[in-house]
């Protein structure tokens, strides 16, 4: 995969573009943010977390957040 620093991905149109060990590891955490869940034990609705890939040898962090979606115009 040739990802880069900086890279985005949004959920799920660009699923295809991760490394598929990757996206085994960050599925939990992207339906946890999906459903509306926190980060914390305090429940504060945290929008963020980092996870890293399994693959040891090639080393990559993901930075997992929630945002707005930009909704299509209608036609």
């Amino acid at each position: 995969m040739k990802q880069q620093v900086g890279d985005t991905y949004n959920y799920p149109e660009d699923r295809g573009r991760m490394c598929p060990s990757s996206f085994y590891v960050l599925y939990p955490w992207i339906m946890v943010m999906q459903s509306g869940g926190s980060f914390t034990d305090e429940g504060d609705g945290s929008d963020f977390m980092t996870s890293g890939c399994p693959d040891y040898r090639h080393q990559v962090v993901y930075r997992i957040s929630r945002g707005e979606m930009d909704e299509e115009p209608e036609s």
